[in-house]
């Protein structure tokens, strides 16, 4: 006989979870006693349910592998809502344990108490309770095989007497991972094979879903001499050794990823659920493959829908097509790169002295003197824009954020999953100011479980983003200030090594020494408030509410920010 808590340890030691993520708590007490006496399973402690989940997102996904975090009842696994969102919409593996109060007290108005099964529902693949101890084996294997196959967040709620409970023996077993070929029938292939026929110009847009099909799509895009934009996902699996890489499109990309998908006559999709419709084209036609049928047309109107997977799909069409010697519109997106990516190096420049730091050329440092194995981690907002233009991969290089589900101060809580993995790797998190202030007590998470962590903070003073997204429509900023303190004093106080930048000429010893240092570090620099981040097209809107951001801004009596605006920006406009 054992305990539901203890079979519960059990069975992730045979599913093979290495460590745990979480905060403990009295609803808790019988999962973390079973964890210290099994002794096999880390526990990582942080200093908010958030973080865990979104370290157990980024283990998932650095890994491939089921990522486990828990919640205290009540308030405690409440707190894992936001991460554990963004595992579900990153589509990786994690399994969140959420006690509950106990049972004979569920629905009574109990002190703490909340339903988890109703509160989870929307993001997770599988939310139940257990409610007696019989029921567990099943349950958790039923949990488990969910988050592994549907590659989503699965969730079990225990309460803590429940989990205190002896029950019948079970004899642990792995649920190993399927790895089906999912391929579109031979009518549907030539169907996508008559259209791209058809073509003379033909674009590819790839995402994430191409991970583990680097070669096959690099050896479609050579048959159709098509170029390859990619999306913020796709950076990662995508851009290296890529001959055909255009770069981006969207909010994050430039212009020419925008411009070869607008001259394409047939845009191509691959594994991707690219969301923004004003950056499809208007007359091209499409032709989308995902593995998930039911993503197919979600985002634009398709002309072919093909279910099946990346890799197996991408090989089965290039067998099946011939070799085009048509390579023009290949060779014209590729020179209008080549300017385009050259225009964007231009900027990553020093600045002058006593001027803040342009955020472009501290990420090239940081691109620069990475290792070539190096995690990267991204904040939501301008840090996500700097890593998307200026951060280059390598096969093995890796980049996380939270691309999907969009939360602010994401880099921290994903780089200490990421560095939780392999303490000997370096990992890199692109921190916005708002972001890292938000989460400051995982600093200590970083150094109270020796994660050596490596924090850079884009310190502009402000919620930058959203002050881009009030000019743009037309508003003066308002409520995005932030009065800051000197991060490297509080990382120092808290046990990390901090170093602070205020000129452009102390930079590249600083990231040296940043990146040399043997344990966690913080490097905060001090970044232009006023860079603007141009989008690959500005719409007539935007244009408008710019100009009448400077309107009202002048009218308010803040014409001086008209002119910072100006100078800071006043490299990319002549």
């Amino acid at each position: 006989m054992s305990t539901v808590a203890e079979h519960i340890i059990a069975q992730l030691r045979a599913q093979g979870v290495q460590r745990m993520y979480g905060i403990p708590g009295d609803s808790l007490n019988g999962l973390t006693d079973a964890l210290r006496r099994d002794g096999s399973i880390e526990w990582v402690h942080h200093r908010h349910e958030e973080s865990a989940a979104f370290a157990a997102a980024a283990e998932a996904e650095i890994t491939g592998e089921l990522a486990v975090c828990v919640g205290s009842c009540g308030p405690g696994n409440l707190h894992l809502i936001n991460g554990l969102y963004d595992a579900q919409r990153s589509r990786v593996p994690v399994l969140a344990i959420a006690a509950q109060i106990p049972t004979s007290e569920i629905g009574s108005g109990y002190f703490q108490e909340t339903h988890p099964v109703e509160v989870f529902r929307e993001c997770s693949v599988y939310a139940e309770q257990v409610t007696a101890p019989e029921q567990l084996p099943r349950m958790l294997r039923i949990a488990l095989r969910e988050a592994i196959e549907k590659r989503g967040v699965a969730v079990l709620v225990i309460s803590g007497d429940v989990a205190l409970s002896q029950m019948p023996a079970a004899e642990p077993r792995k649920i190993p991972a399927t790895d089906p070929r999912t391929l579109p029938s031979e009518s549907e292939l030539h169907a996508a094979v008559e259209l791209l026929d058809s073509a003379k110009k033909i674009t590819i847009l790839a995402g994430a879903g191409c991970a583990g099909a680097h070669s096959e799509v690099m050896a479609l895009a050579d048959t159709l001499g098509a170029p390859i934009v990619h999306s913020m996902r796709g950076k990662e699996h995508l851009e290296y050794e890529n001959p055909f890489d255009v770069g981006m499109t969207g909010l994050l990309g430039f212009a020419s990823g925008y411009r070869a998908i607008d001259a394409a006559e047939v845009l191509l999709m691959l594994g991707t659920d690219f969301p923004y419709q004003q950056f499809y084209p208007a007359h091209a036609k499409t032709i989308q493959i995902d593995m998930r049928g039911a993503q197919l047309g979600r985002r634009t109107e398709l002309d072919l829908g093909l279910c099946g997977t990346v890799k197996d799909t991408a090989a089965a069409l290039t067998a099946r097509l011939a070799r085009r010697r048509d390579r023009r519109h290949l060779d014209d997106a590729l020179e209008h790169y080549t300017k385009t990516r050259a225009k964007l190096d231009e900027l990553a420049t020093e600045s002058s002295a006593g001027e803040p730091i342009h955020p472009q050329y501290l990420t090239r440092l940081l691109d620069e003197r990475a290792t070539d194995d190096a995690i990267f981690t991204a904040d939501v907002g301008s840090p996500v824009i700097w890593a998307a233009r200026y951060l280059k991969m390598s096969a093995s290089r890796r980049l996380l954020g939270s691309f999907n589900h969009g939360s602010m101060a994401n880099a921290l809580c994903h780089a200490l999953g990421a560095q939780a993995v392999d303490r000997d790797r370096q990992v890199i998190a692109l921190a916005g100011d708002g972001g890292v202030a938000m989460m400051f007590g995982e600093l200590l998470t970083a150094t109270q479980n020796g994660l050596p962590v490596k924090i850079v903070v884009f310190n502009n003073s402000s919620l930058n983003f959203v002050e881009l997204e009030m000019k743009s429509a037309g508003f003066v900023n308002y409520g995005t200030e932030l009065e800051n303190p000197n991060f490297a004093a509080v990382a120092q106080a808290a046990g990390l090594h901090g170093i602070r930048v205020d000129e452009s000429d102390q930079l590249p010893a600083a990231v040296d020494e940043f990146l040399a240092h043997d344990g966690p570090a913080l490097l905060d620099v001090r970044t232009a408030r006023q860079e603007l981040s141009m989008p690959p097209s500005i719409t007539a809107e935007q244009a408008k509410g710019f100009a009448l951001y400077a309107i009202r801004t002048v009218l308010s009596g803040r014409g001086d920010e008209l002119l910072d605006l100006a100078k800071t920006n006043w490299r990319q406009l002549f």
